[in-house]
Protein backbone atom coordinates (compact mmCIF):
# COMPACT_ATOMS: atom_id res chain seq x y z
CA UNK A 1 0.00 0.00 0.00
CA UNK A 2 1.38 3.43 -0.90
CA UNK A 3 2.20 6.03 1.74
CA UNK A 4 -0.69 8.40 0.73
CA UNK A 5 -3.12 5.49 0.90
CA UNK A 6 -1.90 4.60 4.41
CA UNK A 7 -2.31 8.23 5.51
CA UNK A 8 -5.82 8.35 4.06
CA UNK A 9 -6.74 5.09 5.77
CA UNK A 10 -5.30 6.37 9.06
CA UNK A 11 -7.25 9.62 8.76
CA UNK A 12 -10.47 7.68 8.13
CA UNK A 13 -9.79 5.50 11.16
CA UNK A 14 -9.27 8.57 13.36
CA UNK A 15 -12.49 10.14 12.03
CA UNK A 16 -14.30 6.89 12.78
CA UNK A 17 -13.05 6.83 16.37
CA UNK A 18 -14.04 10.49 16.82
CA UNK A 19 -17.65 9.53 16.11
CA UNK A 20 -17.64 7.56 19.37
CA UNK A 21 -17.21 10.68 21.56
CA UNK A 22 -20.56 11.04 23.40
CA UNK A 23 -22.36 14.39 23.15
CA UNK A 24 -25.51 15.60 24.89
CA UNK A 25 -28.04 16.26 22.15
CA UNK A 26 -31.04 16.12 24.44
CA UNK A 27 -34.08 18.34 24.28
CA UNK A 28 -35.37 18.73 27.83
CA UNK A 29 -39.09 19.30 28.27
CA UNK A 30 -40.49 22.71 27.41
CA UNK A 31 -41.69 24.06 30.74
CA UNK A 32 -42.66 27.71 30.14
CA UNK A 33 -42.59 28.41 26.41
CA UNK A 34 -42.61 31.81 24.74
CA UNK A 35 -46.07 33.34 24.91
CA UNK A 36 -45.71 36.55 22.92
CA UNK A 37 -47.41 37.75 19.75
CA UNK A 38 -47.78 35.11 17.00
CA UNK A 39 -45.82 37.14 14.43
CA UNK A 40 -42.90 37.42 16.87
CA UNK A 41 -43.10 33.72 17.69
CA UNK A 42 -42.95 32.95 13.95
CA UNK A 43 -39.70 34.92 13.59
CA UNK A 44 -38.20 33.39 16.73
CA UNK A 45 -39.12 29.85 15.68
CA UNK A 46 -37.65 30.45 12.22
CA UNK A 47 -34.40 32.07 13.36
CA UNK A 48 -33.77 31.39 17.06
CA UNK A 49 -35.45 28.26 18.38
CA UNK A 50 -32.95 25.76 16.99
CA UNK A 51 -30.35 27.02 19.44
CA UNK A 52 -32.20 29.10 22.03
CA UNK A 53 -34.85 26.56 23.07
CA UNK A 54 -35.37 22.97 24.08
CA UNK A 55 -36.86 22.31 20.64
CA UNK A 56 -33.60 21.96 18.73
CA UNK A 57 -33.89 20.10 15.45
CA UNK A 58 -30.60 18.20 15.56
CA UNK A 59 -29.50 17.98 11.92
CA UNK A 60 -26.75 15.81 10.45
CA UNK A 61 -24.16 18.44 11.46
CA UNK A 62 -24.78 17.49 15.10
CA UNK A 63 -23.80 13.88 14.43
CA UNK A 64 -20.58 14.09 12.40
CA UNK A 65 -17.45 14.79 14.47
CA UNK A 66 -15.65 17.09 14.72
CA UNK A 67 -18.34 19.49 13.39
CA UNK A 68 -20.81 18.06 15.92
CA UNK A 69 -18.63 19.27 18.79
CA UNK A 70 -19.08 22.88 17.68
CA UNK A 71 -22.79 22.50 16.96
CA UNK A 72 -23.55 20.95 20.35
CA UNK A 73 -21.33 23.49 22.14
CA UNK A 74 -23.07 26.40 20.40
CA UNK A 75 -26.55 25.08 21.28
CA UNK A 76 -25.62 24.64 24.94
CA UNK A 77 -24.10 28.13 25.07
CA UNK A 78 -27.19 29.58 23.39
CA UNK A 79 -29.51 27.85 25.86
CA UNK A 80 -27.37 29.18 28.72
CA UNK A 81 -27.61 32.71 27.34
CA UNK A 82 -31.38 32.56 27.07
CA UNK A 83 -33.80 29.72 26.56
CA UNK A 84 -37.15 30.52 24.98
CA UNK A 85 -38.49 27.25 26.43
CA UNK A 86 -38.17 28.94 29.81
CA UNK A 87 -39.60 32.32 28.79
CA UNK A 88 -42.43 32.11 31.31
CA UNK A 89 -39.95 31.56 34.17
CA UNK A 90 -37.80 34.59 33.32
CA UNK A 91 -38.29 37.55 35.59
CA UNK A 92 -40.05 40.61 34.18
CA UNK A 93 -36.79 42.56 33.88
CA UNK A 94 -35.17 39.86 31.73
CA UNK A 95 -38.27 39.58 29.54
CA UNK A 96 -38.19 43.36 29.03
CA UNK A 97 -34.45 43.49 28.21
CA UNK A 98 -34.21 40.45 25.98
CA UNK A 99 -36.18 41.79 22.98
CA UNK A 100 -33.85 44.82 22.81
CA UNK A 101 -30.80 42.53 23.00
CA UNK A 102 -32.20 40.31 20.25
CA UNK A 103 -32.73 43.27 17.93
CA UNK A 104 -29.23 44.57 18.64
CA UNK A 105 -27.60 41.19 17.94
CA UNK A 106 -29.51 40.80 14.66
CA UNK A 107 -28.70 44.37 13.58
CA UNK A 108 -25.02 43.79 14.35
CA UNK A 109 -25.01 40.57 12.29
CA UNK A 110 -24.10 38.47 15.32
CA UNK A 111 -27.31 36.42 15.24
CA UNK A 112 -28.18 34.06 13.83
CA UNK A 113 -24.60 32.86 13.78
CA UNK A 114 -23.09 33.21 10.29
CA UNK A 115 -21.92 29.57 10.37
CA UNK A 116 -25.48 28.47 11.18
CA UNK A 117 -26.81 30.44 8.22
CA UNK A 118 -24.51 28.52 5.87
CA UNK A 119 -26.48 25.34 6.61
CA UNK A 120 -29.82 27.02 7.39
CA UNK A 121 -30.27 30.01 5.05
CA UNK A 122 -34.01 30.00 5.84
CA UNK A 123 -33.12 31.25 9.34
CA UNK A 124 -31.85 34.57 7.99
CA UNK A 125 -33.76 37.47 9.54
CA UNK A 126 -35.24 39.56 6.75
CA UNK A 127 -35.86 43.29 7.02
CA UNK A 128 -39.57 42.53 7.50
CA UNK A 129 -38.73 40.05 10.29
CA UNK A 130 -36.43 42.61 11.91
CA UNK A 131 -39.24 45.18 11.76
CA UNK A 132 -41.47 42.70 13.64
CA UNK A 133 -38.79 42.27 16.32
CA UNK A 134 -38.22 46.04 16.57
CA UNK A 135 -41.94 46.71 16.99
CA UNK A 136 -42.11 44.02 19.68
CA UNK A 137 -39.05 45.41 21.49
CA UNK A 138 -40.60 48.88 21.40
CA UNK A 139 -43.42 47.60 23.62
CA UNK A 140 -40.89 47.10 26.42
CA UNK A 141 -39.16 49.93 28.26
CA UNK A 142 -35.50 50.46 27.34
CA UNK A 143 -33.14 49.47 30.13
CA UNK A 144 -31.93 52.62 31.83
CA UNK A 145 -28.61 50.92 32.57
CA UNK A 146 -27.35 49.89 29.12
CA UNK A 147 -24.03 48.87 30.66
CA UNK A 148 -25.71 45.87 32.31
CA UNK A 149 -27.09 44.72 28.98
CA UNK A 150 -23.84 45.29 27.10
CA UNK A 151 -21.39 43.82 29.58
CA UNK A 152 -23.21 41.51 31.96
CA UNK A 153 -24.40 38.26 30.43
CA UNK A 154 -27.34 37.17 32.51
CA UNK A 155 -28.56 33.61 32.15
CA UNK A 156 -32.23 33.33 31.32
CA UNK A 157 -34.55 30.32 31.21
CA UNK A 158 -31.71 27.91 31.89
CA UNK A 159 -33.01 24.40 31.49
CA UNK A 160 -30.98 22.59 28.93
Amino acid sequence: MSRPARYALGALAVLGVLQLVPLDRSNPPVTADFDGPPEVERVLRQSCYDCHSNETAWTWTAYIAPVSWFVVRDVHRARDEYNLSGWGRMDAEDRAELPHEMVEKVEDGEMPLPAYLLIHPEARVSEADLAVLRAWAATFPEDADDEDRDSGRRRRGRDH
